[in-house]
């Protein structure tokens, strides 16, 4: 009796063949992605980047105490439909009188509203807060809001008026800005 070797065991299978899998199509992939987000990076750097901080949710550390006789500010800056709400330590700031007193502002109207063609007037807002700075010079910080229907060059056009002063002889104002929800 002879012993012969089937046919279907001399033929090498054919899933041993597959085990390589070929990962140059992924390479090329992740190689192009890689500099495109190295170029794309150098690219806003030409572009203004705003340097807008996060809320912070918590207290300071333990460690970290103010012992300032001046109390908080607590600046907001709320832009809506109107014009421009500034609220401070829990008061919001209303138009002037025509004596040049502020009013206090529970009469829903803003403290610098829009001008007569419908646009936003950031200079009396610029003024506003120069007004601001001066009571309270060591205070940087301010918080700024937005209703949803509120344009981005809008948003950028307020924080530029709150952080510095236009013209020759530019000042900083409050330039650590907080985006809030509103």
């Amino acid at each position: 009796m002879a012993f012969y070797f089937s046919k279907r065991k001399t033929r090498p299978r054919e899933s041993d063949e597959v085990g390589e899998l070929n990962i140059v199509p992924y390479l090329d992939i992740m190689m192009n992605l890689i500099m495109f987000m190295l170029l794309s990076m150098t690219g806003l750097a030409v572009f203004g980047i705003l340097n807008v901080n996060a809320p912070s949710y918590g207290g300071p550390s333990a460690g970290v105490g103010e012992t300032t006789d001046q109390p908080k500010l607590l600046l907001s800056v709320l832009i809506s439909k109107k014009g421009y709400f500034i609220a401070g330590a829990g008061a919001v700031l209303g138009q002037e009188t025509p004596t040049g007193e502020a009013t206090a502002g529970t009469e829903g109207e803003p403290t610098v509203p829009k001008k007569g063609d419908g646009t936003y007037d950031t200079a009396a807002l610029t003024a506003k807060m120069v007004q601001i700075k001066t009571a309270f010079p060591s205070e940087s910080k301010v918080i700024v809001g937005a209703e949803a229907d509120i344009s981005y060059e809008t948003l950028i056009d307020t924080m530029d008026a709150i952080r510095e002063t236009g013209g020759g002889d530019r000042k900083i104002l409050f330039s650590d800005v907080t985006l809030a929800a509103m």
